[in-house]
């Protein structure tokens, strides 16, 4: 999804002003990552929640076989 130019210039001022008021802390944000690896994170988190469910619904059926 995609900004619209009024939240990229907002982006942008307040990337100028974390600049200028705390440098150390701009640059250590700089370098921790971009948004190259953003779908990466989202994939994983999604595989993760998945791979979550389906244990869930497996205990949950076992629980439910083993009180009957």
């Amino acid at each position: 999804m995609a900004l619209s130019m009024d939240e990229e210039r907002i982006l942008t001022e307040i990337a100028s002003r974390l600049s200028q008021d705390d440098p150390a802390l701009a640059q250590r944000l700089e370098s921790f990552g971009g948004p190259e690896g953003t779908p990466r994170r989202r994939i994983i988190a999604a595989v993760l929640v998945v791979v979550f469910g389906v244990v869930a619904a497996l205990a949950a059926a076992v629980a439910i076989l083993l009180s009957q």
